[in-house]
């Protein structure tokens, strides 16, 4: 399976500016051949972690947006959104860091992020969540991840053994850039499995974003990298490769 990973700028707090940015870059990504187009965490939005931004219900306008892409082009489309979770406590209107999969069919997969990033305030605004998930698509086996989330690698370890590739969206901040990329390397390379990197480029809520974007084989190769721009990165999912690796470099059955 080709993927796609879209490293994008994102408009501050406007959802139907980003869709109109967006769509596009999709529309590509499906023309370069990609079976899945990954978008950056929070997409619709950027990183807004400061109250001001009202939480979505389950299904919303960015979830839309994921599946009509999708439906429309014959692909996968997914990235995270602020989303207030199905069957919630009316009391609690916190959102979820919502990572969502839309397939061209119609189906739909989420992953609440479970690490919020308490160091940037995510963590008084946004709810935890408690669940991993995997998928398969097109005999590819499927983990979702989301951005902070990578810093934590008992999550990537309970997932490896039934994982071909992490899909790991991120606005992760120009500051702390070289643990971006040091992070994604040593997650696909531990875990013996492809590892895209999806990061935001542009300016939001204070910060520098440089994208840094990458997709990792299960050596830990960089199979495809991106800069400080805009740009649209593909490459080759193969889930041989990594039962190969696997099977030559027996690893991960020595883990206790």
């Amino acid at each position: 399976m080709r993927i796609a990973a879209v490293q994008h700028d994102t408009v501050w707090n406007d959802r139907d500016a980003n869709f109109a940015r967006l769509a596009p870059m999709v529309a590509a990504s499906a023309a370069g051949g990609a079976g899945l187009v990954l978008l950056t965490e929070m997409f619709s939005t950027g990183f807004v972690v400061d109250g001001s931004l009202r939480g979505e219900p389950e299904g919303g306008p960015s979830s839309q947006f994921l599946a009509a892409q999708a439906a429309e082009h014959g692909v996968w489309v997914c990235g995270s959104c602020a989303e207030i979770p199905a069957g919630s406590d009316p009391g609690d209107t916190r959102p979820a860091n919502s990572f969502v999969l839309a397939g061209p069919d119609g189906t739909v997969y989420r992953y609440h992020k479970i690490h919020p990033f308490s160091y940037g305030g995510e963590a008084d605004h946004f709810r935890a969540g408690s669940k991993l998930i995997q998928l398969e698509i097109e005999g590819v086996r499927v983990s979702p991840l989301v951005c902070y989330d990578l810093r934590f690698a008992d999550e990537f370890w309970q997932l490896a053994l039934t994982t071909d590739v992490y899909l790991v969206p991120a606005n992760w901040p120009e500051g702390r850039r070289s643990h971006w990329m040091a992070l994604l390397q040593a997650r696909a390379i531990e875990n013996q499995a492809y590892v895209v990197g999806c990061n935001r480029v542009g300016e939001g809520g204070g910060l520098k974003y440089v994208g840094d974007s990458r997709i990792v084989d299960p050596l830990g190769e960089l199979l495809a990298t991106g800069s400080q721009h805009e740009t649209i990165l593909f490459a080759d999912i193969e889930p041989a490769t990594v039962a190969a690796t696997r099977d030559r470099f027996r690893f991960l059955q020595d883990r206790r």
